[in-house]
């Protein structure tokens, strides 16, 4: 679910990033077994910097890790799922479960929770080129959460059947999938490439890019400081 949401913002940018199920089609990587790294991080950020880091050890490529965690006002703290959204009382929930039981949370605080998630990104380059954010502008909400769920329950994103946008009144399910969470993250990554290829040297910058004329074009730039 991470994986398309970033790759939705990528592909405005003309960046293409691959998952690592992606890696077993790539020669270089195919016999590569990649371990599962426990997240011990106490917030999204310090788990995203240690998948990205321990990744990075094994792949040795331009890599990116991002976590997020769900907060709701006026909840107890034990009932907070701060970075473990899908696991409650040691259980990994299905899609299924997770609208059943935070439908049932919002229940029983009045039929909707004010809640909101922090979002962070870890993005490495380079042996000594990391990038990370958390704060505000990625964070999506403050938001509702209701314990009457959307008829459609989309895979990988069930919790957006119980989400709503307080402004508009609508479920995230029939909602824009182009938040201002996705621009802001965006602009992270431009500006991460951007700093790493000034580091290296570059001066200049092509978009190249394939009309639908049998035949290649390119838009020339350089980079200015003012």
């Amino acid at each position: 679910a991470k994986l398309e949401s970033m790759k939705r913002v990528t592909n405005q940018l003309g960046i293409e990033i691959f998952g690592f199920s992606d890696l077993k089609i790539m020669p270089d990587f195919k016999n590569v077994k990649l371990p599962d790294i426990e997240e011990t991080g106490k917030n999204p950020l310090e788990n995203a910097i240690i998948k990205a880091k321990e990744y990075y050890k094994i792949l040795r490529i331009p890599l990116f890790s991002c976590d997020s965690g769900l907060y709701f006002e006026n909840v107890d703290e034990d009932l907070q799922p701060g970075t473990y959204v899908r696991r409650v009382r040691g259980k990994e929930l299905s899609d299924i479960q997770m609208v059943e039981y935070y439908g049932n949370l919002a229940k029983n605080h009045g039929g909707k929770l004010v809640a909101k998630y922090k979002n962070a990104i870890c993005l490495i380059l380079g042996e000594n080129q990391m990038f990370t954010r958390m704060d505000e502008s990625i964070e999506i909400g403050p938001f509702y959460m209701v314990d009457k769920p959307h008829e459609k329950i989309v895979p990988g994103f069930p919790l957006d059947a119980l989400s709503v946008d307080i402004e508009t009144g609508k479920y995230f399910q029939d909602m824009d999938e182009n938040l201002a969470v996705d621009r802001q993250t965006g602009e992270f990554v431009a500006r991460a490439m951007k700093d790493w290829a000034l580091e290296k040297g570059a001066t200049h910058f092509t978009h190249w890019f394939q009309p639908l004329t049998e035949i290649t074009a390119e838009k020339h730039d350089s980079f200015l400081s003012f």
